[in-house]
């Protein structure tokens, strides 16, 4: 979603500055914030599901296929908010995702051929560590094709994006450190994987040092041969 020019994390920077100018209330400034915030990310949420109905597919009505949709679309849209339906004759799963302000109505086809093309690269190692506290490692996994470099710049885009959702402006309204070590403690599985990267993982490689960025919003690369 572009909004004149700015992407969302440029307009949720650029509404963070200017509250407090339009308001001396500190509370009421942190109540519209949060509540465009959510409203980002609902729009972002709505997007990415209907381009998935528009172009992709389940490969099956197993349960636990159409148990792993329906946590996926509840953790975007809320569990009480989500019905799904799946249909046999028709193969396709009917979706019902009920907001405050309109009811979305969708099917999300079934296509076998998904399986063969959901084959996806295996996962290696990928330790970080932060530059002030370097002995401590976080031994993360990334796809063998996903490479070091790109797997670090993924982390970074994905932890800025984390801080900017509806779960971690509640951290940050709960007064939960914003820091790595919060992140990845709440990051959502799927948001990692989505990039090619998992929380966890046994076998170590080079380490990589995370380094903050100047704007404060999330590490990037800086080698450090282990």
């Amino acid at each position: 979603m572009k909004i004149k020019g700015l992407n969302e994390a440029q307009l949720l920077a650029l509404l963070q500055k200017v509250l407090p100018k339009a308001t001396n209330d500190p509370h009421l400034a942190t109540a519209i914030y949060n509540e465009v915030a959510k409203e980002v990310q609902l729009m972002k949420n709505i997007e990415s599901f209907e381009k998935f109905c528009e172009k992709g597919a389940i490969p099956d009505l197993e349960p636990q296929t159409v148990t792993g949709l329906q946590n996926e679309l509840t953790a975007h849209f809320g569990e009480e908010n989500v019905a799904i339906t799946p249909d046999e004759e028709t193969k396709q799963v009917a979706v019902e995702i009920v907001l405050p302000d309109r009811t979305i109505s969708s099917k999300v086809k079934v296509d076998p051929s998904v399986k063969e093309e959901e084959v996806k690269a295996p996962f290696v190692p990928f330790p970080v560590a932060l530059p002030e506290d370097p002995e401590l490692v976080w031994l993360l996994g990334r796809r063998e094709n996903l490479g070091p470099d790109e797997a670090a710049l993924s982390l970074a885009k994905i932890e800025e994006e984390f801080w900017e959702t509806k779960k971690g402006v509640e951290l940050q309204r709960d007064r939960v450190e914003k820091s790595f070590a919060e992140f990845i403690t709440h990051v959502p599985a799927s948001a990692l994987t989505d990039s090619g990267l998992r929380r966890h993982y046994k076998e170590p490689e080079a380490l990589r040092t995370l380094r903050l960025l100047k704007i404060g919003k999330g590490p990037e690369l800086a080698e450090a041969k282990a």
